[in-house]
């Protein structure tokens, strides 16, 4: 086990990857926090696609990265069969896993992290073993970005590590691993960036006037994800021209053409267009409920703004993200219909004899604080890892940086 005499200038490397988008945004979240707070460590972010770029057997067969392979079949919506595709995949990880740990003995030889936090699924086997072989002692923490994990070897794996887990489902998940407790840590959610927890400066009547909208008309924000999705389209021109008077915030991420087609839709009621953006929890705010696919980010950034989502849950529904769609229905926080067919049904049934208002009340129940929980978890394994560490408190406790 190494030794430190204090924490002051230790290093904590974040593996992540940019597939989907939310991998990259919860480590940039962790690490803004962990500054705010004036925790004496350097955080450095490694994308693990460029650490591993040279095995990249997708990029040889197809031409694509991985991470962006992943990314076009959820705009395009060609996630039928995913589950297979996931099972082909682990495959190929197997087949390469030797080198993959190869590699990345040879990356942490070099750059000697004290500690090494995961935010990816599938990799964490590799991780583990090329820690152990480059830097014994080094602590290994997986952090689920997920609601749940997705068994065989998708997040969790049967080896010595420390486990963050954002559900009761993932705690007891790891338990039947064959996890310590001691080492399995649950937080009250998923990571959210800090943005989602300040206030909005003006009221949401003068914002949507800014913008265009009807300060009193019932809002739907569609959003699927950093890539957007051609499944949007259907989406706004069904409700765009349905009887239920509303207006809809459609967000279509990096997809140009996707925006470019919903800007020229010309429908009844109003359809506010945005491509990418950094600013959803704004637009969020100005919304009265939430259209997406469960993905574990969007879902919890939506409940956090204290919308109800209304999602799909299908043969073409992620297999990872299948248990989200549970989720929703157990906590009654939400819709999730069998095919988004159903969006004008379901826009009526939620806008109708007082749903609406008593979702909302069970979302105001709930109280999101994981992002400021994690820097004290890793803290906590710091010190239980370095017992020789000298105390070295953060300038300010990651509770005031919430307000």
């Amino acid at each position: 086990m190494k030794t430190k005499p204090t924490q002051a200038g230790s290093t904590l490397d974040f593996v992540y990857f940019d597939a989907g988008g939310g991998h990259r945004s919860a480590a940039i979240a962790l690490q803004s926090v962990i500054a705010s707070a004036g925790y004496p460590w350097d955080i450095r972010l490694v994308n693990l696609q460029e650490v591993l770029d040279s095995l990249d057997i997708f990029r040889k067969l197809t031409g694509f990265r991985l991470q962006d392979l992943y990314n076009l079949l959820l705009a395009k919506g060609w996630t039928l069969g995913s589950a297979s595709l996931l099972a082909g995949m682990h495959a190929v990880i197997r087949v390469f896993h030797p080198a993959q740990v190869k590699l990345l003995s040879a990356f942490w030889k070099e750059r000697q992290p004290d500690m090494v936090v995961s935010l990816v699924p599938n990799f964490n086997r590799a991780l583990y073993q090329s820690i152990q072989r480059a830097i014994p002692g080094v602590p290994l923490v997986t952090i689920l970005t997920d609601l749940a994990d997705y068994p065989p070897h998708f997040w969790i794996e049967r080896q010595p590590q420390y486990l963050i887990c954002g559900t009761e489902r993932a705690v007891e998940q790891a338990k039947a691993m064959g996890h310590d407790e001691a080492y399995i840590f649950r937080t009250s959610g998923m990571i959210l960036r800090p943005q989602f927890y300040e206030p909005l400066e003006q009221t949401v009547a003068e914002e949507r006037k800014q913008l265009g909208l009807d300060p009193t008309k019932a809002t739907g924000l569609v959003l699927f994800g950093g890539e957007g999705s051609d499944a949007m389209y259907p989406i706004a021109k069904r409700l765009g021209n349905g009887p239920i008077d509303l207006q809809l915030i459609l967000i279509c991420g990096r997809n140009a053409k996707l925006q470019k087609r919903l800007g020229e839709l010309r429908t009844r009621n109003k359809l506010l267009v945005e491509g990418f953006t950094k600013r959803i929890p704004y637009y969020m705010r100005l919304a009265d409920f939430f259209i997406g696919k469960p993905g574990p980010g969007s879902v919890s950034e939506a409940l956090q703004m204290r919308l109800p989502v209304i999602v799909e849950r299908n043969a073409w529904t992620l297999p990872q993200e299948r248990y989200n769609a549970d989720w929703i229905r157990e906590k009654r926080v939400g819709m999730v219909l069998d095919h988004f067919h159903g969006i004008e049904d379901a826009v009526r049934e939620l806008l109708s004899g007082g749903r609406l208002p008593a979702m909302k009340g069970r979302i105001a129940e709930m109280n999101n604080r994981a992002v400021f929980e994690i820097p004290k978890i890793l803290d906590e394994v710091f010190r239980k890892e370095y017992p020789n560490t000298m105390p070295e408190l953060p300038a300010r406790h990651v509770s005031d940086i919430a307000g």
